[in-house]
Protein backbone atom coordinates (compact mmCIF):
# COMPACT_ATOMS: atom_id res chain seq x y z
CA UNK A 1 0.00 0.00 0.00
CA UNK A 2 2.64 2.14 0.93
CA UNK A 3 4.11 2.42 -3.01
CA UNK A 4 0.57 2.54 -4.22
CA UNK A 5 0.70 6.00 -2.10
CA UNK A 6 3.89 7.05 -2.62
CA UNK A 7 2.62 6.67 -6.79
CA UNK A 8 -0.42 8.87 -6.15
CA UNK A 9 1.53 11.55 -4.88
CA UNK A 10 4.33 11.54 -7.97
CA UNK A 11 0.86 11.72 -10.02
CA UNK A 12 -0.10 14.37 -8.00
CA UNK A 13 2.81 16.64 -8.26
CA UNK A 14 3.36 16.07 -11.92
CA UNK A 15 -0.37 16.79 -13.09
CA UNK A 16 -0.19 19.77 -11.01
CA UNK A 17 3.38 21.05 -12.75
CA UNK A 18 2.88 19.83 -15.94
CA UNK A 19 -0.61 20.46 -17.54
CA UNK A 20 -3.37 21.39 -15.32
CA UNK A 21 -5.78 20.51 -18.19
CA UNK A 22 -4.76 17.20 -17.92
CA UNK A 23 -5.75 16.22 -14.03
CA UNK A 24 -6.28 13.71 -11.50
CA UNK A 25 -8.92 12.35 -9.19
CA UNK A 26 -9.39 9.23 -6.62
CA UNK A 27 -12.78 8.61 -5.44
CA UNK A 28 -13.41 10.02 -1.69
CA UNK A 29 -14.03 7.64 0.95
CA UNK A 30 -18.18 7.19 1.62
CA UNK A 31 -19.53 5.22 4.07
CA UNK A 32 -23.24 4.69 3.70
CA UNK A 33 -23.25 0.72 4.83
CA UNK A 34 -23.67 -0.44 1.48
CA UNK A 35 -22.41 -3.98 1.28
CA UNK A 36 -19.59 -2.85 -1.67
CA UNK A 37 -16.40 -0.76 -2.42
CA UNK A 38 -15.54 1.27 -5.27
CA UNK A 39 -12.33 2.90 -5.80
CA UNK A 40 -12.18 4.86 -8.61
CA UNK A 41 -9.20 6.77 -10.39
CA UNK A 42 -9.68 9.18 -13.25
CA UNK A 43 -7.17 11.27 -15.30
CA UNK A 44 -7.77 13.62 -17.60
CA UNK A 45 -9.77 16.60 -18.46
CA UNK A 46 -12.97 18.08 -16.94
CA UNK A 47 -14.97 15.63 -19.00
CA UNK A 48 -13.70 12.12 -17.48
CA UNK A 49 -14.14 13.64 -13.78
CA UNK A 50 -17.83 14.38 -14.98
CA UNK A 51 -17.86 10.64 -16.49
CA UNK A 52 -16.61 9.26 -13.21
CA UNK A 53 -19.57 10.80 -11.25
CA UNK A 54 -21.85 9.39 -13.87
CA UNK A 55 -20.51 5.57 -13.30
CA UNK A 56 -20.25 6.56 -9.19
CA UNK A 57 -24.06 6.80 -9.52
CA UNK A 58 -24.83 4.00 -11.43
CA UNK A 59 -22.55 1.55 -9.08
CA UNK A 60 -24.06 2.83 -5.89
CA UNK A 61 -27.80 1.62 -7.50
CA UNK A 62 -25.71 -1.66 -7.82
CA UNK A 63 -24.98 -1.42 -3.97
CA UNK A 64 -21.38 0.18 -4.26
CA UNK A 65 -19.79 2.77 -1.82
CA UNK A 66 -16.56 4.52 -2.54
CA UNK A 67 -13.35 4.70 -0.76
CA UNK A 68 -9.69 6.27 -0.98
CA UNK A 69 -8.25 2.75 0.28
CA UNK A 70 -7.79 0.21 -2.94
CA UNK A 71 -7.48 -1.83 0.24
CA UNK A 72 -10.88 -1.86 0.91
CA UNK A 73 -12.06 -2.01 -2.27
CA UNK A 74 -14.07 -4.75 -4.07
CA UNK A 75 -13.89 -3.12 -7.52
CA UNK A 76 -11.34 -0.85 -8.95
CA UNK A 77 -12.24 1.92 -12.13
CA UNK A 78 -9.63 3.60 -13.67
CA UNK A 79 -11.06 6.24 -16.48
CA UNK A 80 -8.27 7.13 -18.96
CA UNK A 81 -7.29 9.86 -21.25
CA UNK A 82 -5.26 9.02 -24.41
CA UNK A 83 -4.68 12.76 -25.32
CA UNK A 84 -0.78 12.25 -24.76
CA UNK A 85 1.53 9.49 -24.78
CA UNK A 86 2.36 10.36 -21.18
CA UNK A 87 -1.40 10.00 -20.00
CA UNK A 88 -1.65 6.94 -21.50
CA UNK A 89 2.13 5.53 -20.08
CA UNK A 90 0.62 7.01 -16.41
CA UNK A 91 -2.42 4.39 -16.74
CA UNK A 92 -0.28 1.47 -17.47
CA UNK A 93 1.92 2.52 -14.35
CA UNK A 94 -0.86 2.30 -12.37
CA UNK A 95 -2.09 -1.01 -13.77
CA UNK A 96 0.99 -2.31 -13.29
CA UNK A 97 0.55 -1.29 -9.06
CA UNK A 98 -2.74 -2.20 -9.18
CA UNK A 99 -1.56 -6.24 -9.76
CA UNK A 100 0.60 -6.27 -6.92
CA UNK A 101 -3.08 -5.79 -4.79
CA UNK A 102 -4.56 -8.48 -7.07
CA UNK A 103 -1.74 -10.54 -6.59
CA UNK A 104 -3.09 -10.80 -2.97
CA UNK A 105 -6.68 -10.61 -3.42
CA UNK A 106 -7.55 -12.16 -6.26
CA UNK A 107 -11.11 -11.76 -6.22
CA UNK A 108 -10.65 -7.69 -6.98
CA UNK A 109 -12.31 -6.72 -9.97
CA UNK A 110 -9.95 -3.94 -12.34
CA UNK A 111 -11.71 -2.32 -14.88
CA UNK A 112 -11.00 0.30 -17.73
CA UNK A 113 -12.97 3.36 -18.61
CA UNK A 114 -13.17 5.98 -20.89
CA UNK A 115 -10.46 7.23 -24.28
CA UNK A 116 -7.75 4.43 -23.36
CA UNK A 117 -10.78 1.69 -22.95
CA UNK A 118 -11.97 2.66 -26.61
CA UNK A 119 -9.06 3.40 -28.32
CA UNK A 120 -6.87 0.12 -27.22
CA UNK A 121 -9.80 -2.38 -26.41
CA UNK A 122 -8.91 -5.79 -26.48
CA UNK A 123 -5.35 -5.07 -26.53
CA UNK A 124 -6.08 -4.26 -22.35
CA UNK A 125 -6.96 -7.48 -22.15
CA UNK A 126 -4.21 -9.16 -24.02
CA UNK A 127 -1.74 -7.16 -22.90
CA UNK A 128 -2.74 -5.70 -19.25
CA UNK A 129 -3.52 -9.63 -17.69
CA UNK A 130 -4.74 -7.89 -14.27
CA UNK A 131 -7.69 -6.03 -16.40
CA UNK A 132 -10.92 -7.37 -16.12
CA UNK A 133 -13.39 -5.17 -17.47
CA UNK A 134 -12.99 -2.61 -20.58
CA UNK A 135 -15.41 -0.20 -20.57
CA UNK A 136 -15.94 2.69 -23.23
CA UNK A 137 -17.46 5.92 -22.46
CA UNK A 138 -20.98 5.75 -23.49
CA UNK A 139 -21.12 1.83 -21.83
CA UNK A 140 -21.43 2.72 -18.00
CA UNK A 141 -25.39 1.76 -18.20
CA UNK A 142 -23.96 -1.81 -19.12
CA UNK A 143 -21.69 -1.71 -16.09
CA UNK A 144 -23.93 -3.72 -13.53
CA UNK A 145 -23.88 -6.57 -16.35
CA UNK A 146 -20.43 -6.21 -17.12
CA UNK A 147 -19.15 -6.14 -13.23
CA UNK A 148 -21.25 -9.90 -12.96
CA UNK A 149 -19.64 -10.75 -16.03
CA UNK A 150 -16.26 -10.09 -14.67
CA UNK A 151 -17.17 -11.97 -10.92
CA UNK A 152 -17.55 -15.31 -13.03
CA UNK A 153 -14.03 -15.16 -13.85
CA UNK A 154 -15.05 -14.10 -17.53
CA UNK A 155 -13.45 -10.71 -19.08
CA UNK A 156 -16.08 -8.15 -20.23
CA UNK A 157 -15.90 -5.94 -22.98
CA UNK A 158 -18.07 -3.15 -24.36
CA UNK A 159 -16.16 -0.44 -26.23
CA UNK A 160 -19.86 0.57 -28.05
CA UNK A 161 -20.08 3.99 -29.21
CA UNK A 162 -23.50 5.48 -29.17
CA UNK A 163 -25.31 8.29 -30.83
CA UNK A 164 -28.05 8.94 -29.00
CA UNK A 165 -26.39 8.68 -25.12
CA UNK A 166 -26.14 11.56 -22.91
CA UNK A 167 -26.67 10.24 -19.53
CA UNK A 168 -29.33 12.86 -18.82
CA UNK A 169 -31.32 11.20 -16.34
CA UNK A 170 -28.69 10.10 -14.44
CA UNK A 171 -27.89 12.85 -11.61
CA UNK A 172 -24.33 12.16 -11.07
CA UNK A 173 -22.43 11.99 -7.49
CA UNK A 174 -20.01 14.80 -6.87
CA UNK A 175 -16.82 12.63 -5.59
CA UNK A 176 -14.41 15.41 -4.15
CA UNK A 177 -16.85 18.13 -4.23
CA UNK A 178 -15.97 21.43 -2.52
CA UNK A 179 -19.72 21.51 -2.63
CA UNK A 180 -19.46 25.57 -4.33
CA UNK A 181 -18.69 24.45 -7.62
CA UNK A 182 -19.39 21.75 -10.55
CA UNK A 183 -19.30 20.34 -13.73
CA UNK A 184 -22.46 19.90 -15.81
CA UNK A 185 -22.48 17.72 -19.14
CA UNK A 186 -24.64 19.25 -21.81
CA UNK A 187 -23.08 17.18 -24.83
CA UNK A 188 -20.68 14.42 -25.91
CA UNK A 189 -18.71 13.39 -28.34
CA UNK A 190 -16.92 15.60 -31.10
CA UNK A 191 -17.35 16.09 -34.73
CA UNK A 192 -14.39 18.22 -35.62
CA UNK A 193 -11.76 16.16 -37.05
CA UNK A 194 -8.43 17.97 -35.50
CA UNK A 195 -5.84 16.38 -37.48
CA UNK A 196 -3.47 15.39 -34.09
CA UNK A 197 -6.79 14.23 -31.68
CA UNK A 198 -8.25 11.09 -30.91
CA UNK A 199 -11.35 12.21 -29.63
CA UNK A 200 -13.62 11.96 -32.44
CA UNK A 201 -12.15 8.42 -32.81
CA UNK A 202 -12.65 7.65 -28.37
CA UNK A 203 -15.87 9.39 -27.73
CA UNK A 204 -17.62 9.31 -31.08
CA UNK A 205 -20.20 11.69 -32.89
CA UNK A 206 -21.81 14.86 -31.26
CA UNK A 207 -24.77 14.69 -29.56
CA UNK A 208 -26.42 17.30 -27.17
CA UNK A 209 -28.38 17.21 -24.43
CA UNK A 210 -32.09 17.62 -23.57
CA UNK A 211 -31.65 21.58 -22.19
CA UNK A 212 -34.68 21.20 -20.18
CA UNK A 213 -32.65 17.95 -18.31
CA UNK A 214 -29.45 20.43 -17.77
CA UNK A 215 -31.58 23.36 -16.35
CA UNK A 216 -32.85 21.16 -13.94
CA UNK A 217 -29.14 19.33 -12.54
CA UNK A 218 -28.34 23.43 -12.14
CA UNK A 219 -31.55 23.96 -10.21
CA UNK A 220 -31.12 21.06 -8.33
CA UNK A 221 -27.08 21.67 -7.65
CA UNK A 222 -28.36 25.45 -6.82
CA UNK A 223 -30.67 24.00 -3.74
CA UNK A 224 -27.75 22.02 -2.54
CA UNK A 225 -25.71 25.50 -1.76
CA UNK A 226 -23.78 25.11 -5.04
CA UNK A 227 -23.10 28.50 -6.38
CA UNK A 228 -21.12 27.88 -9.57
CA UNK A 229 -21.40 25.48 -12.68
CA UNK A 230 -19.21 24.60 -15.37
CA UNK A 231 -20.98 23.38 -18.48
CA UNK A 232 -18.83 20.89 -19.90
CA UNK A 233 -18.50 19.87 -24.06
CA UNK A 234 -15.48 18.90 -26.19
CA UNK A 235 -17.03 21.98 -28.07
CA UNK A 236 -19.63 23.70 -26.42
CA UNK A 237 -20.22 26.46 -29.27
CA UNK A 238 -21.63 23.66 -31.54
CA UNK A 239 -24.30 22.57 -29.09
CA UNK A 240 -27.92 22.37 -30.78
CA UNK A 241 -30.95 20.66 -29.90
CA UNK A 242 -34.63 20.06 -31.18
CA UNK A 243 -37.11 18.51 -29.94
CA UNK A 244 -36.90 16.45 -33.55
CA UNK A 245 -33.91 15.02 -31.92
CA UNK A 246 -35.86 12.87 -29.69
CA UNK A 247 -37.95 11.58 -32.34
CA UNK A 248 -37.83 8.78 -35.03
CA UNK A 249 -39.14 8.55 -38.21
CA UNK A 250 -42.85 9.45 -39.36
CA UNK A 251 -42.59 11.41 -35.63
CA UNK A 252 -39.74 13.63 -37.10
CA UNK A 253 -41.36 14.04 -40.02
CA UNK A 254 -44.95 15.56 -38.86
CA UNK A 255 -42.55 18.28 -36.14
CA UNK A 256 -40.07 18.91 -38.55
CA UNK A 257 -41.46 22.57 -39.14
CA UNK A 258 -41.12 23.23 -35.56
CA UNK A 259 -38.58 26.26 -34.93
CA UNK A 260 -38.01 25.79 -31.18
CA UNK A 261 -34.10 24.90 -31.52
CA UNK A 262 -31.90 25.55 -28.71
CA UNK A 263 -28.08 26.79 -29.09
CA UNK A 264 -26.03 27.53 -27.02
CA UNK A 265 -26.35 31.15 -26.47
CA UNK A 266 -30.19 30.27 -25.77
CA UNK A 267 -28.81 27.00 -23.27
CA UNK A 268 -26.63 29.76 -21.06
CA UNK A 269 -29.47 32.25 -20.74
CA UNK A 270 -31.68 29.43 -19.40
CA UNK A 271 -29.04 28.37 -16.74
CA UNK A 272 -28.18 32.14 -16.06
CA UNK A 273 -31.63 32.74 -15.35
CA UNK A 274 -32.13 30.19 -12.40
CA UNK A 275 -31.01 32.74 -9.99
CA UNK A 276 -28.18 35.72 -10.06
CA UNK A 277 -26.04 33.76 -7.18
CA UNK A 278 -25.21 31.19 -9.38
CA UNK A 279 -22.72 31.96 -11.29
CA UNK A 280 -21.73 30.01 -15.10
CA UNK A 281 -19.01 29.09 -16.46
CA UNK A 282 -17.89 26.46 -19.96
CA UNK A 283 -15.74 24.65 -21.77
CA UNK A 284 -14.41 24.18 -23.96
CA UNK A 285 -15.09 26.89 -27.17
CA UNK A 286 -13.93 26.28 -30.72
CA UNK A 287 -12.93 29.33 -32.70
CA UNK A 288 -14.89 28.35 -35.97
CA UNK A 289 -18.40 27.94 -34.06
CA UNK A 290 -17.93 30.98 -30.93
CA UNK A 291 -20.64 33.87 -32.21
CA UNK A 292 -21.30 37.10 -31.28
CA UNK A 293 -24.84 35.82 -30.39
CA UNK A 294 -22.68 33.81 -27.32
CA UNK A 295 -20.61 37.03 -26.51
CA UNK A 296 -23.88 39.07 -26.19
CA UNK A 297 -25.51 36.98 -24.02
CA UNK A 298 -22.37 37.00 -21.82
CA UNK A 299 -22.47 40.44 -21.97
CA UNK A 300 -26.06 40.64 -21.08
CA UNK A 301 -25.73 38.33 -17.76
CA UNK A 302 -23.87 39.20 -14.75
CA UNK A 303 -23.95 35.96 -12.85
CA UNK A 304 -21.95 34.29 -16.98
CA UNK A 305 -18.54 34.75 -15.95
CA UNK A 306 -16.01 36.40 -18.16
CA UNK A 307 -13.99 34.12 -18.71
CA UNK A 308 -13.58 31.62 -22.13
CA UNK A 309 -11.17 29.17 -23.26
CA UNK A 310 -10.56 29.21 -26.85
CA UNK A 311 -7.82 26.59 -27.79
CA UNK A 312 -5.74 28.48 -30.70
CA UNK A 313 -2.70 25.63 -31.14
CA UNK A 314 -0.70 26.97 -33.29
CA UNK A 315 -0.47 30.82 -34.65
CA UNK A 316 0.21 29.99 -38.07
CA UNK A 317 -2.49 28.92 -40.58
CA UNK A 318 -0.44 26.46 -42.75
CA UNK A 319 -0.41 24.58 -39.67
CA UNK A 320 -3.52 25.20 -38.66
CA UNK A 321 -4.52 23.77 -41.77
CA UNK A 322 -2.35 20.62 -41.57
CA UNK A 323 -4.70 20.43 -37.94
CA UNK A 324 -8.03 20.47 -39.97
CA UNK A 325 -8.72 23.28 -37.38
CA UNK A 326 -10.64 25.20 -40.05
CA UNK A 327 -9.75 28.84 -39.58
CA UNK A 328 -6.89 30.87 -40.27
CA UNK A 329 -4.90 33.20 -37.80
CA UNK A 330 -6.72 36.14 -39.17
CA UNK A 331 -10.26 34.30 -38.41
CA UNK A 332 -9.20 33.51 -34.48
CA UNK A 333 -8.00 37.39 -34.49
CA UNK A 334 -10.37 38.87 -35.55
CA UNK A 335 -12.92 36.41 -32.76
CA UNK A 336 -10.54 37.89 -30.03
CA UNK A 337 -11.22 40.95 -31.30
CA UNK A 338 -14.88 40.26 -30.86
CA UNK A 339 -14.60 39.38 -27.40
CA UNK A 340 -12.45 42.45 -26.17
CA UNK A 341 -15.06 44.49 -27.94
CA UNK A 342 -18.27 43.13 -27.08
CA UNK A 343 -17.47 41.93 -23.12
CA UNK A 344 -14.24 44.23 -22.46
CA UNK A 345 -10.38 44.43 -21.94
CA UNK A 346 -10.85 42.25 -18.93
CA UNK A 347 -12.38 39.28 -20.18
CA UNK A 348 -10.01 36.03 -19.65
CA UNK A 349 -8.80 34.12 -22.46
CA UNK A 350 -6.95 30.91 -22.01
CA UNK A 351 -5.89 28.55 -24.64
CA UNK A 352 -4.33 25.18 -25.54
CA UNK A 353 -0.60 25.60 -27.34
CA UNK A 354 1.16 22.76 -29.41
CA UNK A 355 5.02 23.04 -30.28
CA UNK A 356 6.70 21.44 -33.05
CA UNK A 357 3.29 19.64 -34.92
CA UNK A 358 4.39 18.18 -38.24
CA UNK A 359 6.75 20.17 -40.35
CA UNK A 360 6.50 22.98 -38.71
CA UNK A 361 9.21 25.69 -39.54
CA UNK A 362 11.24 28.36 -37.30
CA UNK A 363 8.85 31.20 -38.39
CA UNK A 364 6.00 29.19 -38.48
CA UNK A 365 6.59 28.61 -34.29
CA UNK A 366 7.35 32.52 -34.17
CA UNK A 367 4.13 33.17 -35.69
CA UNK A 368 2.40 31.07 -32.62
CA UNK A 369 4.86 33.97 -30.13
CA UNK A 370 3.38 36.45 -32.10
CA UNK A 371 -0.38 35.32 -31.71
CA UNK A 372 -0.07 35.24 -27.68
CA UNK A 373 1.63 38.43 -28.00
CA UNK A 374 -1.39 39.70 -29.71
CA UNK A 375 -4.28 37.94 -27.99
CA UNK A 376 -2.41 38.59 -24.45
CA UNK A 377 -3.69 34.96 -23.08
CA UNK A 378 -4.69 35.11 -18.98
CA UNK A 379 -3.03 31.60 -19.43
CA UNK A 380 -2.36 28.77 -21.97
CA UNK A 381 -2.09 24.49 -21.40
CA UNK A 382 0.78 24.48 -24.04
CA UNK A 383 2.45 20.99 -25.11
CA UNK A 384 4.48 19.70 -27.74
CA UNK A 385 3.70 17.29 -30.50
CA UNK A 386 2.95 14.01 -29.32
CA UNK A 387 1.54 11.98 -32.18
CA UNK A 388 -1.17 9.18 -31.43
CA UNK A 389 -1.75 6.20 -32.97
CA UNK A 390 -4.94 6.71 -35.71
CA UNK A 391 -5.11 10.25 -35.77
CA UNK A 392 -4.97 11.63 -39.28
CA UNK A 393 -2.17 13.18 -38.10
CA UNK A 394 -0.47 9.67 -38.19
CA UNK A 395 -1.76 8.42 -40.86
CA UNK A 396 -1.13 11.10 -43.50
CA UNK A 397 2.13 13.51 -42.02
CA UNK A 398 5.76 12.55 -41.05
CA UNK A 399 6.55 13.89 -37.44
CA UNK A 400 9.53 15.31 -38.54
CA UNK A 401 10.56 18.17 -35.80
CA UNK A 402 13.35 16.89 -33.83
CA UNK A 403 12.08 16.34 -29.77
CA UNK A 404 15.04 18.67 -28.86
CA UNK A 405 13.28 21.85 -31.34
CA UNK A 406 10.18 20.92 -29.93
CA UNK A 407 11.28 20.87 -26.38
CA UNK A 408 13.00 24.53 -27.05
CA UNK A 409 10.09 25.65 -29.02
CA UNK A 410 7.73 24.62 -25.99
CA UNK A 411 9.86 26.11 -23.46
CA UNK A 412 9.77 29.20 -25.46
CA UNK A 413 6.14 29.32 -25.00
CA UNK A 414 6.12 28.51 -21.46
CA UNK A 415 8.09 31.08 -21.12
CA UNK A 416 6.05 34.23 -23.34
CA UNK A 417 3.23 32.95 -21.58
CA UNK A 418 4.31 33.46 -18.19
CA UNK A 419 5.70 36.71 -19.04
CA UNK A 420 1.95 37.74 -20.20
CA UNK A 421 0.16 36.31 -17.13
CA UNK A 422 2.35 38.37 -14.81
CA UNK A 423 1.30 41.13 -17.15
CA UNK A 424 -2.07 40.53 -17.52
CA UNK A 425 -2.24 39.75 -13.55
CA UNK A 426 -0.51 43.17 -12.79
CA UNK A 427 -3.43 44.79 -14.14
CA UNK A 428 -5.81 43.70 -11.38
CA UNK A 429 -3.25 45.09 -9.09
CA UNK A 430 -5.28 47.75 -7.16
CA UNK A 431 -8.64 46.63 -8.25
CA UNK A 432 -11.50 45.19 -6.61
CA UNK A 433 -12.95 41.72 -8.06
CA UNK A 434 -16.21 39.74 -6.97
CA UNK A 435 -14.66 36.63 -5.54
CA UNK A 436 -17.08 33.26 -5.17
CA UNK A 437 -14.78 31.79 -2.17
CA UNK A 438 -14.35 28.16 -3.05
CA UNK A 439 -12.05 26.82 0.03
CA UNK A 440 -8.68 26.96 1.91
CA UNK A 441 -5.84 28.06 -0.13
CA UNK A 442 -3.64 25.09 -0.95
CA UNK A 443 -0.04 26.94 1.17
CA UNK A 444 -2.16 27.96 4.23
CA UNK A 445 -5.24 26.93 6.32
CA UNK A 446 -5.52 30.75 7.36
CA UNK A 447 -6.41 32.01 4.08
CA UNK A 448 -9.18 31.48 1.63
CA UNK A 449 -9.22 31.40 -2.48
CA UNK A 450 -11.73 31.80 -4.83
CA UNK A 451 -12.18 33.01 -8.59
CA UNK A 452 -12.76 36.47 -10.66
CA UNK A 453 -15.18 35.97 -12.98
CA UNK A 454 -12.37 36.23 -15.19
CA UNK A 455 -11.03 32.53 -13.73
CA UNK A 456 -8.10 33.95 -12.19
CA UNK A 457 -7.29 33.25 -8.40
CA UNK A 458 -7.61 35.30 -5.67
CA UNK A 459 -6.01 34.21 -2.04
CA UNK A 460 -6.91 36.25 0.68
CA UNK A 461 -6.39 36.51 4.58
CA UNK A 462 -9.87 33.79 6.05
CA UNK A 463 -10.99 36.01 8.84
CA UNK A 464 -15.08 34.88 9.39
CA UNK A 465 -15.52 34.52 5.53
CA UNK A 466 -16.67 31.34 4.86
CA UNK A 467 -16.98 28.94 1.03
CA UNK A 468 -19.60 29.99 -1.46
CA UNK A 469 -20.08 33.23 -0.38
CA UNK A 470 -19.27 36.12 -2.48
CA UNK A 471 -17.25 38.66 -1.55
CA UNK A 472 -15.48 42.19 -3.13
CA UNK A 473 -11.80 41.44 -2.48
CA UNK A 474 -9.09 44.09 -3.21
CA UNK A 475 -5.96 42.99 -5.33
CA UNK A 476 -3.09 43.79 -2.85
CA UNK A 477 -0.07 41.64 -5.16
CA UNK A 478 -0.08 39.11 -7.57
CA UNK A 479 2.31 36.68 -9.34
CA UNK A 480 2.10 34.92 -12.71
CA UNK A 481 -0.20 32.67 -11.42
CA UNK A 482 -2.03 34.07 -8.54
CA UNK A 483 -3.56 37.03 -7.42
CA UNK A 484 -3.22 38.34 -3.96
CA UNK A 485 -5.45 40.79 -1.81
CA UNK A 486 -7.79 40.97 0.97
CA UNK A 487 -11.43 40.80 1.45
CA UNK A 488 -13.34 44.17 1.84
CA UNK A 489 -16.88 43.54 2.30
CA UNK A 490 -19.48 40.08 1.68
CA UNK A 491 -21.45 40.61 -1.11
CA UNK A 492 -25.38 40.84 -0.73
CA UNK A 493 -27.67 40.28 -3.49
Amino acid sequence: MKGLIADLDIIKEETQNADESCGFEVSKEENTGKSRKLYIESYGCQMNFSDSEVVTSIMKEEGFDTTADIEKADVVFINTCSIREKAEQTVRNRLNAFNAVKSKRPELLIGVLGCMAERLKTQLLEEEKVVDMVIGPDAYRDLPQLVSTAETGQKAVNTFLSREETYADISPVRLNSNGVTAFISIMRGCDNMCSFCVVPFTRGRERSRDPHSIVAEAKALFEKGYREVTLLGQNVDSYKWSPNAELKGKQQIERAGETNVVVFSDLIAMVAEIDPRLRIRFSTSHPKDITDEVLHTMAKYNNICNYIHLPAQSGNTRVLDLMNRTYSREWYMERVDAIRRIIGEDCGISSDMIAGFCTETEEEHKDTLTLMEYVKYDFSYMFFYSERPGTLAAKKYVDDVPLEIKKRRLNEIIDLQRKLSLERNQRDVGKLHEILIEGESKKSKDHLQGRNSANKVVVFPRENYQPGQYIIAKVTDCTAATLIGEAVEEVKF
